[in-house]
């Protein structure tokens, strides 16, 4: 019989991957399921994107690839950061890989031991913690209240830190919270990390181009320039330009920790696609006005689930600064029995009976690491979130 590795016992399967799947079930059974369980844009990908991928395949750019990055797309990607973070990047100091996820895996699996620790502010996206584990290092959280508008206060990371502490792993705008630090928030977290020379950064800047209301966004080795030399910048063309399929993750670091990298990515797959790689070079180098105006879509969209959620019984809903999700709090909810017979013991409960009896998917704030919430995902068009709140009401409504 088959035994998986002990590396693989304490890595869960994503819950948000799990909801998605049962809300796929439930949809091949004819039931009309709403799925806010998934963080992947409902825009298309930019038409000049798909024609320079197009453009390249017919050109005859469907060979092995070079391991670390196209030069094109490398270029691209350092008058990427140039252009919209004031950072500084030479050509081996930049890394393409299958996505955002592989960019952290190639930088836990190449960086950290037994024993080490990284801490995670939380709630935070499922995958650092288990990547974290299968490298048999030690993931430290540290929580981010409500009451902090669910960012990182800066006496919480000196606390955390210790002669074991490898990484800290930021990623503001947020998933699953959408909160994002001010120029001045991120300026307290790099005067903590200014007093620890052995702690190094990886900053997940996936949701930069998604903020609100005027909000700045800022990359930590932009605000404090010391910080370069041990900072990953990493960031992708999935979320702002609506390309999760064609799987393109970039980002900027040190000579010495992207040649490591590189060597765990030679492990694990070799270059990404070429024909993606093109694609990602357009859309970089392409307008960008795009991006300001789906971002403009987006914040209609927040702020009428904020709304219809905060009608809720039971319900709270912060009005978060970026990214395409919302964390409500359903303490009001716990403990109450559904109109099913479901006792809503917690938000795992919760979530559950919410997609069993009125079909609609969320991801439990218990995978994030912060309870009793549930996040929902807002990157889906207007009328679908209208009739999701709405069941959501009805569902909290029927609790008793």
């Amino acid at each position: 019989m088959f035994q998986p590795a002990d590396r693989l016992k304490s890595v869960k399967i994503s819950a948000s991957a799990a909801m998605t799947d049962k809300a796929r079930e439930l949809r091949a059974k004819g039931i009309k399921v709403i799925s806010l369980s998934v963080g992947e844009p409902d825009f298309a990908t930019p038409p000049h994107a798909v024609e320079a991928a197009h453009k390249a395949a017919l050109a005859g750019d469907t060979k092995y690839p070079a391991q670390a990055g196209t030069p094109a797309l490398k270029q691209a990607v350092q008058r990427k950061f140039k252009r919209d973070n004031d950072l500084d990047y030479a050509l081996d100091e930049i890394l393409i890989a299958n996505g955002g996820k592989q960019i952290v895996f190639n930088a836990i699996m190449a960086s950290c031991n037994r024993g080490d620790e990284v801490i995670i502010p939380a709630p935070g996206w499922i995958t650092y913690a288990d990547i974290v584990l299968m490298a048999e290092a030690t993931p430290v959280p540290v929580a981010c209240p409500e009451n902090n508008q669910f960012k990182l206060r800066a006496e919480d990371l000196e606390a955390a830190i210790t002669p074991k502490t490898k990484w800290l792993i930021i990623n503001f705008p947020n998933n699953p919270t959408g909160a994002a630090c001010s120029r001045a928030e991120m300026r307290a977290i790099a005067d903590v990390l200014l007093r620890h020379p052995h702690v190094w950064i990886l900053t997940d800047d996936i949701y930069e181009h998604l903020v609100y209301d005027g909000f700045e966004f800022c990359t930590i080795a932009q605000v404090e320039p010391r910080l370069k030399e041990r900072t990953l910048t990493m960031n992708g063309a999935s979320k702002a330009y609506a390309m999760t399929g064609w799987r393109v993750g970039y980002c900027g670091g040190p000579k010495a920790l992207i040649a490591a990298m590189n060597n765990v990515h030679g492990q694990a797959t070799g270059g990404i696609t070429t024909v993606s790689q093109a694609a990602a070079v357009a859309a970089l180098d392409g307008p960008q006005d795009l991006l300001k105006e789906r971002a403009a879509e987006y914040a209609k969209r927040r702020d009428k689930v904020v709304g219809w959620l905060r009608e809720a019984p039971g319900v709270t809903c912060h009005k978060p600064e970026g990214a395409f999700y919302v964390y409500p709090n359903i303490a009001g909810c716990i403990g109450k029995t559904s109109k099913g017979g479901r006792k809503i013991v917690d938000d795992t409960a919760f979530v559950t009976a919410l997609l069993e009896e009125h079909h609609v998917a969320a991801v439990q704030g218990a995978a994030y690491g912060m309870s009793p919430y549930f996040r929902v995902s807002y990157a889906t068009d207007m009328e679908s979130l209208r009739e999701a709140c709405a069941r959501i009401k009805t569902f909290c409504e029927g609790l008793h």
